[in-house]
């Protein structure tokens, strides 16, 4: 591995959100250090530490900080709320301050302090344009041509969101994987599956692009929210149980803010041979 990691031991932090788990490097006052290579190497859980994505904390000039995601398979993530939250809960610790601006690539995002010691995170607008998910070709994004009716939303990353009767009966692995990388959308998908309870509780699992099966995922939460607001099965208020724990989703008129707990678990450092060896 030639890069800035490789001459050094390299320390990172563990945390998750609602299972959602997460390797976060704090990379502030330096050049960025992930690559494909050293994501991959640290997304395995049997040769690596294992997460669902890596989160890398950079300085900025328009925000308190810079964030940028990946995936344990190497590929990029555009969006990811529970990461969001939990490096928002380590850094307004760090800076004593009770809100913080982040930029990613979904643009400048706005965390705060919440009631029972969680955060709230705003994920900006969803994007309801074929074209902005993105899709293949223009369609309605409210009614995919697609087998079981799904909805599809953009929220930095795209999401494919199908409504089902029961969440548990759902072999997610088998369904999200085939749909993952359905042609109509050509940046691949996460894909959810939504039981509604009523007009304000959801029960959601997902299948993540690029991860496979997770414990939770905040930008599906916010796109579920999203989805099942637009068919008129919800408000714009839910509470939303994952397979890890419950989320609270409000789409306001500033965007779509997700709040739930964090967990820092634990600090460590890469030794020089793990780096040299990727």
């Amino acid at each position: 591995m030639r890069d800035a990691a490789s001459s050094e031991s390299l320390t990172f932090m563990k945390m998750h959100g609602l299972g959602n788990d997460f390797v976060v490097l704090d990379s502030r006052g330096r050049e960025a250090v992930v690559t494909e290579s050293l994501a991959r190497g640290l997304g395995d859980r049997h040769r690596g530490v294992g997460f669902d994505q890596l989160a890398e904390i950079r300085s900025s000039d328009v925000a308190d900080i810079d964030l940028d995601f990946w995936n344990s398979d190497g590929s990029r993530a555009g969006a990811c709320g529970n990461a969001t939250r939990c490096v928002a809960q380590y850094m307004m610790d760090q800076l004593g301050q009770d809100s913080l601006t982040i930029r990613t690539s979904r643009g400048l995002l706005r965390a705060e302090r919440a009631a029972a010691g969680q955060v709230a995170v705003n994920m900006g607008h969803p994007q309801l344009d074929w074209a902005e998910v993105p899709l293949a070709h223009e369609t309605d994004t409210l009614q995919l041509p697609l087998a079981g009716d799904p909805v599809a939303v953009g929220m930095g990353n795209p999401h494919c969101v199908f409504f089902v009767e029961d969440a548990e009966a759902v072999d997610v692995a088998k369904v999200g994987a085939r749909f993952e990388t359905d042609p109509l959308f050509p940046q691949a998908t996460n894909v959810e599956f939504a039981e509604v309870r009523n007009d304000g509780e959801i029960r959601m699992r997902v299948w993540e692009r690029g991860t496979g099966i997770t414990l939770a995922c905040g930008s599906g939460a916010c796109a579920t929210a999203v989805a099942a607001h637009r068919r008129g099965l919800t408000g714009r208020t839910v509470r939303m149980e994952v397979d890890g724990g419950w989320l609270l989703l409000d789409w306001r008129e500033d965007g779509v803010w997700m709040t739930g707990p964090t967990a820092h678990v634990f600090d460590a450092t890469l030794s020089r041979a793990f780096l040299e060896a990727l």
